[in-house]
Formats: C-alpha cells, structure tokens, sequence
C-alpha cells in the first residue's frame, strides 16, 4: 500500500499534544521553580513601601504581567512548539524522471537487463491486480504520493526545525524572560545594594517610629490647641478693638513694658500663649513614652549627620533610572523587529536526498501565530514600562531632590526652627512625600530643637518635684540660701516656688526659661548662668529687672550671653567670663550698658584686644573694676580717666610693662592690683603721689627686679603685695611708709633685710618666705603689733631672742632654714599656737617644757572655748 502524509502523534520536546494545557503548566512549573518562588526575588521588606512611589509601583505590576507572559510563552512552546514539512512535489518528479531515463538507458546497454525489468514490472502488475480486486470494495485515498514513511516526516520536521526556524522564533519566551528578569532585577536594586541599603534600612525603621511615637501624637495635639488659641485671641482682639473704636480710643491704663527697640527684639512677648500642664484633652506622655522619644531624637540627630553630608543614594537611584531607561530602549529596539520576522511557512532545502528523495521542503510553525500576537502584547507592555520610564527619569532630574524645605510644616506647626535639609536625607524625604506627606510632617517634629527642648522640659518637670528641690539648697558662706543645678536639659518649674531662695547657680544647661513664675521668687538676688543660654518672658524680665542685684555669666560662645542683662536697671554686679573677640560691641551689646544705672562691679574674665570704649556709659558709677586677660595685651586704657568713682581696679594677666599712666588719674583709687602681667620696673610709682587714697598697691606675680626710692610716695598704703617677683635687694624708702601694715615679699631673691624694717611700727603682718636671708636684723623685733611673721625656707641659721619682744604674735612660720634651736623667749609671745607655729618637730622640742606646755596648753585651751 502507498505511504500518504500522515500527521505525527508526538513532538520532539514533550508531552503528547492531546494533554490539557494546565496539567502541562503544572508539569513545567513542578520541574522548574514556582512563579511564586521567582517573584520572591524582587521582594523587599514590607516595610520599604513608604519608599516606593507609584512609577515603582506600576513597572513591577508591568514586569509581573511581561513575567507572566514569558511562562506562558514557554508552556505554549515546550508542548507544542514544532514544523510540519512536505516535499515540493515539482522538483521531485523532475528528478524521477531523470532518473527513469537513465535506467532505460542503462536497460538499453544490456538486453539482460532490459528482461529482467519486463519480468519485474509483469509481477508486480499481477501483485497489483491481485491487491486491488482484494480492496476493491474500500474508499481509496486521495492527494499526491510521496512513498514516505514514518519515520521519515519525523525526521525532516526535526532537521527543518533545527535549521531553517529562525533562532527568535525558537527562543523568542526565553527572550522576554531574560528581559524581564533584568527588568525586575533593576527594578528596586537600591534597596539591596548594601550601601544604600543599610542607610535606607535605617531610615525606615526611624520614620516608622517617629511616626508612632506617643511624642508626635502630643506635639500634633499641643499644635491643634494653640492653633485654637491663636484663633480665639484674634477674635477676641478683633472684638475688643471693635469696642475700643466705639469708645473712641485703646484703654486707659494699658502701657507695654518694653521700652528699648532692642529689648523687643531679645524678650519673649508675655502675650504668648504658655504651655499649661496636659489636660484630658491632651495625650499625657508616661516617663517611658518620654525617654523613647529621647532615644528618636538622638537617633534622628545621628543620622542626619551620617546621611546629610553625601548624596550617594541620589545618585544611585539616579543611575538606576538610567540604566532601566537604557535598558528599555535596546530590549525594545531589538524586540520589535522580530515582529515581522515570525512567519508561519518556511522553505527548506537539505543534501539528505539520497536518503529521502527529495530536496526542497515546505515547512509550516504551529505556534507562529500565538508568538506573533504574544510578541505584539509583550511589545506594548514594553511601551507602558517605559513611558514609566522618562517620567521617573523626568522626575529625577527636573527639580532640586537634593533638597528639602519644611516651609510649610513651620507655618503650619508652631515649631518654627525645623531646619532644611540636603543630599540624600532630602531624597529620602522627597521619596517619603510620593507615598504620603503626612510621615514627613511627623518625622520633622524630631528635627526641632524647640520639640526636643518641650520634651525634655516635660521630663524634667516629672521627674523634680517640690522636695527633690528643696534637699537641694544649701548655705553658702554668705549664710545665703544656695541652689547650684548643673547639666540639666532646662529649669525645673518647681524652681519658682522656692520663694526664699536668694542665690541661684545654673551651670551647663541648655536651655533655660524664666517664665511669668520667677515672679514667686521674692528673695532672688543673686543669679550665676554658666554656659547657659537663657530666654525670659516679659512679665519676668520685669521681675528680674527690679529685683536682680548680682549677676555671674560664663560662657563658650558670645551668642549664649543673653541680650536682656544689659537692661537689668538695678542690677549691681555683673561679671562676664568667656572668649570675645575685637567687635566685642555688636556682639554683646555693650553699647546699651547705659541702661545699667545702678551698676556698681563689673568684672570681664574676657580675652579683650582692647578696653571696650561704651564701658565708659556705666564710669560715673562704676566702683570696681576687674579685667582678667588671660594673657592677651590689651590696649586702649585711656578709658579708665572717665572711671573718677572708681576705687578697686584689677588688671590680671593683661601683659603690661608697666604701670599705665592713666591710672594715676583716679583720685579715688583705693586699691590696685596688677597681678599676673610683664612689669619689670615701676618707675612710674613716683605718680603714686597723686593717689592719696591708694591703700593696696598689689604687683605680684611679674617680673620686677628693683624697687625705686620713689615708693615713699605712697604715703597712704597699707599693703603691698611684691611676692614672686625677682627681687634682690629692698631700698630704705620701701620702710617709710608709715602706714603700711602688710607686707608680702614672697618668692623672691632677697639676701638681706635691711634694719630700716624696724620703722614699721604699724606691721602686723610681713611675709618675706622662699627668699635667701641666713640673718635678721634686731630691729625686725621693734615692731611689737606684728602678728604673722612668715619666715619659712629661707637660710636663717638662727632665731634672735628678741623676737620674744612680739607679744602680738599669733603666727609664726620657720620651716625649711637651717636653725639649730629655738630660744626659750617664744614663751612671751603669749598668743602663739602649737597649730599657727609651723617649724620641724626636733626643733619644737628643743624648747624648754613649760614653753611647750605653755603653747599647748593655749591650744588646748582655745580648742575648749570653740566647743
């Protein structure tokens, strides 16, 4: 029987085509992966939504569905993806014919041959006959005979598969999932890349907590409520100028108590609303809620520092874009010209003619069609994906991601210092806003300085209470009662109600508020703010202005000295100990000290390049004076000749060489004191004449090798002060001084007192210690009022009896010389103590018994009367 075509029963790839097609899928989907396992490959932390803005969104829905797609592809191929393939029949009769022709030929040649086809052909004719009277009753097949079998279709679609099937139509599925797994890939990269990751990582978990924090709630709250407020008190204000408008004029009696442009400018107005204790409309925040938001705030500050500073993940967010816009463009250039290239008929040619007997083959692609309709579905995902694509990238790079403005959160807040931030934090929050704005309202409440401060005055406040305050104040020297607080986030309320606390010290402090309640404190007096900024309000600046009579400001920075001390009208000593510079004017005000009329001591522990000239507005009343330097010269003194009240002046550590002239010009100048500078001669002591007040001359601690004659002039001193200078000798005239009861010759390089000393008969006091004396004169031991009498470490090889001439004397110091022993006249001096008698142990006991119990019995016996 002929071999017609037949169509094969199975596939070279797979399973038989009568299979249902999900029973298949399930089969390819259980021997390769799940579509579930796949996509978890371009899952990230649930988290990380707040970070994805819809274009995100969208082209992972869109590489889901391309996913999609692809499976489907591959299915569809791996079940049914084949060629079926007939020969041209024209070409193959032709080659029958030749070949026909050259067998007769052949016949021809030989006439053995030609019998044996006649033979040949008369016994397959009858075979024919025979079969065909056999079938005769059967319907016979139509269509052309090819004489193939089998196995021989099987083996032509195979070949023409293999050879002539373009390689897109093969792998075309393979293609789109390769595509599409870069695309899913690419999509969210950033989230991955261990760089950016960890940063994002970071900033999801503080937003999410700032988010929820118990602190956002009660600010957002508090915010709500002044809000209120705020409209509440222009209604009222609209109203009450509505009734004085009908009254014809403002109220009598209504006066404002700033009186400067300045003032307004630094005090707080009273007509603010202050923040009152939480009512039940308001959440109240427990100590815990408190220190996690402590915690968040720290955080926050942290991590703005790390992230602020670089714009890394802009920039790889950035390139990203790039590249999925990159990589959109090529995958759908080279993709869509596959369109018109998947065809359903094909010609193949193969060299297996001997084997099948024909050449030229055409060939149909089952599965063309479906891949040219999946191909178009494929190519208009593509287009959706990267229209997507330059919106993102036009997003990028149209405006300044670079930085973010809470502009309209400070409007709307009454938080108005939430500073702007840059780089990548401001990418981040820009990211934030395409999911919902409202998270970077609340996380720019823990970029606040005011919140932080609110949160932590909060704290504070639960924590201090009336007798944690009160274990607190002590008693000064002063016999003042004395509250020292130090490295606290603010001042405690229950401050205000210690109304008998007369000194205040406030020490590393940050922020510090006199409300409407330092009012309470009605024995205030005294106020010490070190290196703490401090802000009051009207009404207690008012309190403070009447009532403030001393005030102590140190800080590290000019812009912590508040504005307002300088409008204190009764304050009387003001001391100011930080770092200036030469505008030390504009900076701290100096100019308006002409409101402190009252002033009496002004002290500037400062490093002054020169005397500040305004300090000329406080001269009339100005009683003390005290410059300390800290070794920086300072020039322009002549502003000390307006200082005509002045009676105590002190110039440490200011590095003058001698003794400034203007100085002289102080008729009233009862004490001077140059300590700590780099005088090395003072001629200019004849002046001292001049000053017939000068009781205290003080010039230790400098470099003066020699006093001139001209000391005598200083009829009026009754104390000197020369000690660690580099004096060698002493002049004659130092010893006319008839007044002079205190002498300090200290640390210096004297050899030899001279017996002029005995002119002094007022000393009470001489200390000539660390010198190099080996004798005293006798005439030392006139001076019977002298009381101390330190002669320690010096060269002394003995102790003149006549010093049992100072019955006076209650001090006496001789350790460190070189003394044998000591004489038995110490026991006149009467008022001597064993404690205020400092000499080595063998020496004492060199002195006879009853002086020693004479010396311990007084001892004993002062001890007795102090209990």
């Amino acid at each position: 029987m002929a071999n017609y075509i037949v169509q094969p029963q199975t596939t070279a790839h797979g399973p038989k085509i009568g299979e249902p097609l999900f029973k298949q899928i399930s089969s390819f989907q259980s021997e390769m992966f799940t579509v579930t396992e796949f996509v978890s490959l371009n899952d990230i932390h649930p988290t990380y939504r707040i970070l994805k803005p819809w274009w995100d969104v969208f082209m992972e829905y869109l590489s889901v569905v391309m996913f999609m797609l692809a499976l489907v592809s591959m299915t569809m191929q791996i079940t049914k993806d084949q060629l079926a393939c007939l020969p041209i029949m024209e070409e193959s009769e032709e080659n029958n014919a030749k070949r026909g022709m050259q067998q007769v030929a052949a016949a021809m040649d030989t006439k053995n041959l030609l019998e044996r086809a006649v033979d040949n052909f008369q016994a397959q004719y009858d075979d024919n006959q025979r079969e065909g009277e056999k079938y005769s009753n059967q319907p016979q097949a139509s269509g052309i005979n090819t004489n193939f079998d089998l196995q021989q279709y099987v083996f032509i679609n195979q070949m023409c598969y293999y050879h002539i099937l373009p390689w897109y139509s093969k792998f075309f599925p393979y293609l789109i999932l390769i595509n599409t797994v870069v695309l899913m890939g690419t999509g969210n990269f950033w989230f991955k890349f261990p760089k950016t990751s960890s940063k994002i990582e970071h900033f999801v978990s503080i937003l999410g907590r700032c988010f929820e924090s118990p602190w956002t709630t009660k600010a957002v709250s508090e915010t709500a409520c002044e809000e209120s407020e705020k409209n509440k008190q222009k209604l009222s204000g609209t109203a009450s100028a509505q009734q004085n408008a009908s009254l014809g004029g403002p109220g009598e009696g209504t006066s404002s108590i700033l009186t400067s442009p300045m003032l307004e400018s630094v005090v707080v107005s009273a007509d603010k609303p202050i923040a009152e204790a939480p009512t039940a409309s308001m959440p109240i925040l427990d100590k815990k809620d408190g220190e996690q938001a402590k915690a968040l705030f720290e955080k926050v500050r942290k991590f703005r520092a790390h992230v602020e500073d670089d714009d890394f993940i802009y920039r790889f967010y950035a390139a990203q874009t790039i590249f999925k816009t990159a990589t959109f463009i090529s995958m759908l250039s080279c993709t869509s010209s596959f369109l018109v290239k998947i065809n359903f008929t094909h010609i193949c040619e193969t060299n297996v003619t001997v084997l099948i007997g024909y050449r030229k083959f055409l060939c149909t692609h089952n599965m063309a069609f479906m891949f040219d309709k999946m191909l178009i579905c494929y190519i208009a995902l593509m287009i959706m994906y990267g229209m997507v694509c330059f919106y993102s990238l036009f997003w990028v790079f149209r405006g300044p991601l670079k930085e973010y403005s809470f502009e309209k959160v400070r409007e709307e807040s009454s938080f108005s210092d939430i500073p702007d931030v840059k780089n990548d934090f401001a990418f981040l929050l820009h990211m934030v806003d395409q999911y919902d704005q409202l998270y970077a309202k609340r996380f720019a409440l823990f970029l606040s300085e005011v919140s932080e401060s609110k949160l932590r005055e909060i704290s504070l406040n639960q924590e201090w209470n009336f007798e944690k305050a009160k274990k607190c104040v002590t008693r000064n020297a002063q016999d003042q009662q004395e509250l020292h607080l130090k490295n606290l986030f603010g001042l405690p309320n229950v401050v205000f109600d210690l109304t008998d606390l007369e000194v205040l010290k406030l020490e590393k402090i940050p922020e510090v508020r006199f409300t409407t309640n330092v009012s309470q404190m009605t024995g205030l007096r005294e106020l010490h703010l070190y290196e703490c900024p401090a802000k009051v309000e009207q009404t207690g600046f008012a309190f403070l202005r009447d009532h403030l009579n001393s005030l102590h400001i140190s800080f590290t920075d000019v812009a912590e000295i508040p504005t307002w001390v300088f409008f204190l009208r009764n304050l009387r000593q003001l001391t100011i100990i930080g770092n200036l510079s030469s505008d030390i004017n504009r900076m701290v005000g100096l100019e308006s000290m002409r409101d402190l009329r009252h002033l009496k001591t002004l002290c500037l522990k400062c490093n002054l390049p020169k005397l500040p000239t305004n300090i000329t507005d406080v001269s009339q009343h100005l009683v003390k004076l005290m410059v300390h330097n800290d070794g920086i010269k300072l020039f322009g003194l002549n502003a000390l000749k307006k200082m005509t009240n002045l009676r105590d002046l002190e110039l440490h550590s200011c590095e003058l060489e001698k003794i400034p002239h203007a100085i002289f010009s102080l008729l009233n100048l009862q004490e001077l004191d140059l300590k700590s500078n780099n005088i090395r001669t003072i001629e200019e002591i004849v002046s001292l004449q001049h000053l017939k007040s000068l009781t205290c001359l003080k010039l230790w601690h400098n470099k003066i090798t020699v006093i001139p004659s001209s000391i005598s002039q200083g009829k009026s001193l009754e104390a000197l002060h020369l000690s660690h200078n580099k004096l060698q000798s002493l002049p004659p005239a130092l010893f006319k001084l008839p007044k002079l009861q205190y002498l300090d010759l200290a640390y210096n390089l004297i050899q030899v007192l001279p017996p002029e000393v005995g002119l002094l008969l007022n000393m009470l006091h001489l200390d000539i210690t660390y010198n190099k004396l080996e004798t005293l004169p006798n005439n030392l031991f006139k001076c019977t009022k002298m009381r101390v009498l330190c002669l320690g470490h010096n060269d002394l090889m003995e102790l003149s009896e006549a010093v049992g001439e100072l019955v006076h004397l209650n001090h006496l110091e001789l350790k460190g010389n070189s003394l044998e022993k000591l004489p038995a006249q110490l026991g006149n001096c009467r008022r001597l103590r064993r404690s205020e008698f400092q000499v080595e142990d063998h020496l004492y006991m060199t002195l006879p018994v009853e002086v020693r119990e004479s010396i311990s019995r007084d001892s004993k016996m002062d001890s007795t009367s102090v209990l």
